[in-house]
């Protein structure tokens, strides 16, 4: 019958187009699935693509490695001179502006600061100024008028103290405004090879007490503070409430009072006394670690100058005492792994110790898997890295909860 023929044709009809829906949604994956296989290829580092021809040769075994580095002359042997350092540092810093350029256009774009506050040093031995970058949440203004106290989350960027740019984590900012409705303020510490050990976590130090200091001015609520950081900077997210602490023994007088309630720290560096051969031969992908270029730059620019102990606590968070770690770290600790990364076992090692007793910290721990260090600054211009937000969305549902009104 018509009818019938008719109701056949268009069943026939609607099974192509599921079938042909269906065949375009497994090749978008497909396609999905080996872009990501394409951007993994290349390895980066903070947003810098790093092919075979920049990355260089990797280091030669040398039987000093086998020893545990004490000062920074045994991580850094016979590093170039400070000029030296300072012109390599410039070449990678213009690498890593383009790799973060591309890393910005892929949608849904991150926000700008709201504005910026300049701000003088006054815990480190070399003064200068501290530039702090305000995100602030959707109807900021009307709310610091209304007398409405936000939290605050202070973070730190990437770049092995010596690249990097306050605004690197604007999409992690992003998350932080929408999902826990604090403010985000991104630190532009000083970077090495002009201001080494220990001016970056001085300086993290005197950004946390200035709002703490300044909290009314900002619409802050002191009570509900948290750091956070990647790479190097969430190094100074651990080791800069550590700095805070010891600073403020010292004060005659103590600041208002306020409370750090977490830190969030995304793969960090809490070790120095490994060296950098000891942590490549404890990844499963040592050809997805940050090349040996970088890190002998990282380390001859940070650990200066040559007798540097390398077990500072400030610099070194797990060689802390259990006394300091749970005096100065907060109650709450999120912490971030990455499976190919280098720095992998010694911050699993140091998420352990920290929720293990007499410490006793909550400590929420992931390993993130299958990815490299620095992975969700990816500089791919088409899509935010895989999982990148799906992991900052986990993050901020957990500092929501540790950061809601008492």
């Amino acid at each position: 019958m018509p009818g019938q023929v008719t109701t056949t044709n268009k069943n026939i009809n609607n099974t192509n187009v599921r079938n042909n829906t269906g065949n375009r949604n497994t090749k978008q994956r497909v396609d999905n699935h080996n872009h990501e296989q394409d951007m993994s290829k290349i390895p980066t580092a903070d947003g810098i693509p790093i092919p075979q021809i920049l990355a260089g040769p990797p280091s030669n075994p040398d039987p000093d490695d086998a020893k545990k580095p004490e000062k920074a002359k045994d991580l850094t042997k016979e590093s170039p001179s400070r000029f030296s350092l300072k012109i390599t540092a410039g070449f990678w810093r213009s690498l890593q502006c383009i790799g973060m350029s591309l890393h910005f256009l892929a949608n849904p774009r991150p926000p700008n600061p709201t504005f910026t506050r300049s701000i003088k040093s006054t815990i480190s031995y070399k003064k200068g100024n501290i530039q702090l970058h305000f995100y602030t949440p959707k109807k900021y203004n009307e709310g610091k008028k209304a007398g409405k106290k936000y939290p605050a989350v202070v973070n730190f960027h990437g770049g092995g103290f010596t690249l990097g740019n306050a605004t690197d984590d604007a999409r992690f900012a992003r998350f932080v405004l929408e999902k826990c409705d604090a403010i985000f303020v991104s630190v532009d510490y000083r970077l090495a090879p002009d201001f080494p050990f220990p001016i970056a976590v001085d300086d993290g130090a005197d950004a946390i007490l200035y709002l703490v200091n300044n909290a009314d001015e900002f619409g802050i609520d002191p009570q509900r503070l948290a750091t956070s950081g990647f790479s190097a900077g969430g190094n100074i997210a651990i080791t800069s409430p550590m700095r805070l602490t010891s600073h403020l023994k010292t004060l005659s007088s103590p600041p208002r009072e306020h409370k750090i309630r977490a830190i969030a720290t995304w793969y960090p560096i809490t070790d120095y006394t490994l060296s950098r051969a000891e942590r490549r031969a404890s990844s499963i992908r040592p050809d997805q670690t940050i090349p040996h270029t970088l890190t002998q730059l990282f380390d001859a620019a940070y650990l200066f100058p040559a007798d540097l102990n390398l077990a500072n606590p400030f610099l070194s968070p797990s060689k802390a005492s259990d006394q300091v770690l749970k005096e100065s770290i907060p109650e709450h600790v999120i912490f971030y792994t990455c499976e190919w990364d280098m720095l992998l076992k010694e911050g699993q090692e140091f998420a352990d110790r920290l929720k293990s007793k007499p410490i006793g910290k909550n400590v929420r721990y992931k390993m993130i898997p299958e990815v490299p260090h620095g992975w969700d600054k990816s500089p791919d211009p088409v899509r935010p890295a895989a999982m990148s937000e799906e992991l900052y969305g986990e993050c901020c549902a957990a500092l929501k909860e540790i950061l809601k009104a008492d």
